[in-house]
């Protein structure tokens, strides 16, 4: 039910049933002024929000441009370089949303806050001073009026005349505040029904705008959705891949003996008590220390110090108060520096890292390798032809569980009791280029290095997968998958590390360049073969290695990422961030040959990072 009509005339008469409606009117412009307050206040709420939500929203998008995502291992693959390129991509999304919605808070205050404040000093605040001075008015008219009732009849003519003039006057000025009121407290009534929803209106026309962008920028941005969402399903693909390996292997390091020393990136490293002579005494201090054979370097932590040994020999029982113990000398400190070790099998490793009384040799493996391991089984033609044609349009093809036993027996069965041999193929570091030719080309040179048996079957086997992929449609077995399938299985690293369980998505890569490019890496070869006359096919594949080797390393450039003085005169001396040019592997494990000032020479290997 709406609101009473209030005529001017009823001012006149002034009755109760005026009054009631009259008061109505009153209550909603209440509510409604009460309501104007809150919206503005909320209105004011809202902006602070968004304006906290802009500078947080920038804050994140900046925070996303300025990471550096990083993952485990030196290099990464396409879909991990995509992967982390798509922070930037999420940061200018981000950034072009807030452009708008910064426009959105700019007209805020102009086209919501300030006609609602407007219209409630202005339409609202004048009707309230028309009641005040219509209140104020009647109480004066009707105290009037009743001294003027109360007037003796017996008074003179022209006393009474007087009063009834002023009264007169009073009523008047009543029904002027009355007229004025009933008028104004209307008028505001109409007028809230545009003054007040219009801003509204365009402040609501300003946030669809801002919603729309979002729209566009969606719609804009679906195809690099999917293609990112392509990438985190072929890492989430690898990462299944080498769960299982990872957790194996962890198992295997949890039940070895903890005193062994796992492959890490220094010989030796671990907490070691450092002896410190201080006036009122010798204290021990705990130190995380470091120690690299290649460049005789040991480092201490908090604060950092590095230092190159000398000489490291076992500190005798009987010569010292503390168990465990050992000195070393070093370059840059006169005298000797008293170390203890966690137990005295961790002073065993600490001293043969050192040469010590007890020395070992450490083996250094290239971290750019990976091994292919290839079984060659003696298997008739009949079943080769068998394995290859049956069941190509099974979906899940390869994915399809088996029980362990009977995997087992054919395991025995097929390649234990088969005569074949183990062939060890370093493949290149994916991450050296991302050319697509360069891959293929170094993926062509290193397979031709298998001896006939192993290509062959090697061959065989890519050539059936080559066949599988075809049918993904309905085998569900793309080339993707079946590098996931079969990197693992194919090849194999040297070591049994975490650091080696990240390059499965590499050995992934490498099968499904294999698949992908069969033609160029098989048939190319086939070609040579028949063709080459005056050279075996084996004196073909090396000089194609070679080449391979070449174009790898001699443009190759690289950065130290510390500085080193040269012990021998075949090494280089070096400051930190130095650049070396035509940098290749050396034949000594741990270094590399660079040039570096015009001087050609040994540096060490962990000491730079490939440009």
């Amino acid at each position: 039910m709406g609101l009473p009509t209030l005529e001017f005339s009823d001012s006149f008469v002034d009755s109760p049933d005026f009054r009631d409606r009259l008061k109505c009117h009153e209550i909603e412009l209440d509510r409604t002024n009460t309501f104007i307050k809150e919206l503005i206040k909320d209105g004011h709420q809202l902006v602070c929000a968004l304006k906290n939500l802009s500078a947080a929203v920038q804050k994140f998008s900046q925070s996303l441009q300025e990471f550096q995502f990083e993952c485990i291992g030196d290099a990464e693959t396409d879909d991990e370089v995509n992967i982390a390129q798509s922070f930037k991509e999420f940061s200018q999304l981000l950034s072009t949303m807030e452009e708008e919605r910064r426009r959105l808070i700019q007209n805020a205050d102009d086209v919501l806050i300030t006609p609602l404040e407007r219209f409630r000093k202005e339409q609202i605040g004048a009707a309230k001073d028309g009641k005040k001075k219509f209140d104020k008015e009647a109480e004066k008219y009707y105290s009037s009026l009743e001294k003027h009732l109360n007037l003796s009849s017996r008074k003179k003519e022209s006393a009474l005349q007087e009063a009834d003039a002023q009264i007169d006057k009073e009523r008047q000025l009543f029904y002027d505040a009355s007229l004025e009121y009933v008028f104004k407290i209307q008028e505001v009534q109409e007028k809230k029904k545009f003054e007040f929803v219009e801003p509204l209106l365009a402040f609501l026309q300003g946030l669809f705008t801002f919603y729309h962008e979002g729209y566009e920028l969606a719609h804009e941005f679906e195809p690099y959705k999917q293609q990112l969402q392509f990438n985190l399903q072929n890492t989430r693909n690898n990462f299944l891949s080498t769960k299982q390996e990872v957790e194996k292997l962890m198992n295997r390091v949890r039940s070895a003996d903890q005193d062994q020393k796992p492959p890490g990136q220094w010989t030796m490293e671990g907490y070691l008590y450092v002896q410190e002579k201080r006036p009122l005494g010798c204290t021990w201090t705990r130190h995380y220390c470091t120690y690299e054979k290649g460049c005789n370097t040991f480092i201490t932590s908090s604060p950092t110090e590095k230092f190159r040994l000398k000489s490291c020999i076992r500190r005798k029982t009987d010569s010292i108060d503390k168990r465990f113990c050992f000195d070393i000398e070093v370059v840059e400190r006169h005298g000797i520096i008293t170390l203890q070790a966690l137990s005295e099998s961790n002073r065993r490793l600490w001293l043969e890292a050192m040469d010590g009384k007890e020395p070992v040799i450490v083996w250094s493996l290239s971290k750019y390798a990976c091994v292919l391991c290839l079984y060659i089984g003696v298997c008739s033609v009949c079943t080769v032809y068998i394995l290859l044609s049956a069941g190509l349009n099974t979906m899940g093809l390869y994915r399809v569980g088996g029980i362990n036993s009977k995997v087992q027996k054919l395991m025995t069965t097929v390649f234990f009791c088969a005569e074949g041999v183990l062939i060890y193929l370093f493949c290149f570091f994916l991450s050296e280029s991302d050319d697509q030719n360069y891959r293929v080309c170094a993926v062509h040179a290193l397979v031709h290095k298998l001896p006939d048996k192993n290509k062959e079957m090697l061959e065989i086997l890519i050539k059936h997968l080559l066949n599988v992929s075809t049918h993904s449609e309905s085998n569900m077995m793309t080339v993707s998958n079946l590098g996931v399938i079969f990197g693992p299985t194919l090849m194999r690293s040297q070591e049994e590390t975490v650091a080696a369980m990240m390059n499965i998505k590499f050995q992934n890569v490498v099968v499904e360049i294999l698949i992908e490019n069969f033609e160029k890496i098989y048939l190319m070869a086939n070609v040579i073969k028949h063709k080459t006359n005056k050279f075996s096919f084996k004196t073909v594949c090396e000089h194609i290695h070679r080449c391979y080797n070449f174009m790898i390393f001699i443009h190759r450039d690289a950065k130290a990422i510390y500085s080193c003085e040269a012990e021998n005169s075949n090494e280089l001396s070096f400051p930190q961030g130095a650049h070396f040019s035509n940098v290749y592997p050396s034949v000594e494990p741990g270094w590399l040959q660079a040039t570096f000032e015009g001087k050609t020479g040994l540096v060490p290997e962990n000491y730079v990072v490939f440009l």
